[in-house]
């Protein structure tokens, strides 16, 4: 009976043990999961940096960071959607400005993080509070050939408004022989394939140059009365016949974006309308032609068709976003990681990414990176209100980008550029 009762005492030890081993699996299960979280990468050039930046958090803090990454040319959208569906939605989704309607309430709120008071570039909703976290910075100004005016004895930071504008043009173009460039700037209304440079960037000057990111003044009044300020408006469209009147004649209405930004990148244009994403292009597609031109400084200079404006327009092109359902403690973490010094520099001195960060310590090789660095240091950025213009009105058939294109051409004045930029926006806000 002894016996039997010391078997039976150890039989019931070992099933306590293989219950407490059991808990312990589970436990362990569910510890595993806490420190594992997923990033979906849309920006397919740089995986390998992400890949690094995973590792080096997962070696500092023990977080395993798995990378999703998408194809170049693979709808992104589409591939989170399914995600989504198949109920496989990643920690961390990446969002443009349009996308993050298809995500309403399934994203956490960071307005309490601690980086965002260290920029004011973070994705913010009126109903949802700030729901995207900026990895990188784009910039659109009027980009500049730093040599080009030092020849001609122009301080880009002489450029504040329209008159001194003019006078640098005028400038350039009466040493455009000696300087043996082919025209003072490369600006580009071709509507078709080059629609969104005008339609969109450009007519983003006007809404925002020179106003508070959060001043939405003009859009708002583009929402509320279906038309442009007329004041503003006849100053930029001013600024907008400058650039018809200096632009290469074989670019303005027919030109390709190879077309003007191979042409910058071998000097034969003091100034380009186009923004930041072309240095990437300088040395890399075209470095043998930037080489030739000597390497020459870049910098920008505000879109200033008015005394004063000193802003260039800045925004992340993509906000990374925290799930609900997914592991948002985690996450949460590793993006706060990501704005602080070992996150910052393995996203701007690897992947050349331009910092939202007022407080980053590090440059891109990128060649405009100093210059947008600098302007985000001095607080002197604008907004991409343009993005929340309605769906097709900037570069579509029927956009904006079709008026730019007549007022190149020469078929309307500013007047009538003024009059078709309204019929375009009382036809699309009259579809919401």
């Amino acid at each position: 009976m002894k016996k039997y009762c010391a078997l039976l005492f150890s039989a019931l030890l070992v099933c306590l043990a293989l219950a407490g081993c059991q808990k312990t699996a589970e436990e362990n299960a569910v510890e595993e999961t806490s420190k594992s979280i997923s990033l979906i990468n849309v920006k397919s050039e740089v995986n390998e940096q992400i890949e690094k930046l995973a590792a080096a958090y997962t070696k500092e803090t023990g977080v395993e960071v798995k990378i999703i990454a998408v194809p170049a040319g693979v709808d992104a959208s589409a591939t989170m959607k399914g995600y989504y569906l198949s109920d496989q939605m990643p920690d961390i989704i990446a969002c443009e400005a349009s996308g993050f309607g298809n995500w309403e309430g399934l994203l956490v709120d960071m307005s309490d993080q601690e980086w965002t008071g260290r920029t004011s570039a973070a994705y913010t909703d009126a109903t949802y509070g700030t729901i995207g976290f900026p990895y990188t910075t784009e910039a659109i100004g009027l980009a500049y050939n730093a040599d080009i005016l030092s020849k001609c004895g122009i301080d880009p930071a002489s450029i504040t408004g329209p008159d001194a504008l003019k006078e640098a043009f005028e400038t350039i173009d009466a040493k455009k022989g000696s300087l043996g460039i082919t025209a003072v700037i490369g600006y580009c209304a071709e509507p078709e394939n080059l629609g969104w440079s005008a339609g969109n960037h450009i007519f983003g000057a006007y809404i925002d140059s020179g106003l508070a990111r959060d001043d939405t003044t003009y859009l708002d009044g583009l929402a509320n009365n279906s038309k442009v300020d007329d004041g503003r408006f006849s100053d930029y469209a001013e600024m907008i016949g400058l650039f018809n009147e200096y632009s290469d004649p074989a670019l303005l209405t027919d030109g390709t974006y190879d077309q003007q930004v191979s042409n910058f990148a071998a000097g034969k244009y003091a100034f380009i309308t186009q923004g930041s994403w072309i240095g990437a292009s300088l040395v890399g597609d075209y470095a043998s032609d930037y080489e030739a031109a000597g390497s020459f400084k870049v910098g920008m200079v505000p879109y200033a068709f008015q005394e004063g404006m000193d802003t260039i327009l800045t925004s992340a092109p993509q906000w990374w976003a925290v799930t609900k359902e997914g592991n948002s403690e985690e996450a949460l973490a590793f993006l706060q990681w990501c704005s602080e010094d070992g996150g910052q520099k393995i996203l701007v001195e690897g992947a050349g990414f331009v910092s939202p960060f007022t407080d980053c310590k590090y440059v891109a090789s990128d060649p405009f990176a100093q210059t947008i660095s600098e302007y985000i240091s001095a607080d002197k950025t604008s907004n991409w209100h343009w993005m929340q213009l309605p769906e097709g009105t900037g570069n579509s058939e029927d956009g904006l980008c079709y008026c730019f294109y007549h007022f190149a051409k020469g078929e309307v004045d500013a007047d009538g550029f003024k009059k078709q930029v309204n019929s375009v926006i009382a036809d699309y806000y009259s579809r919401q």
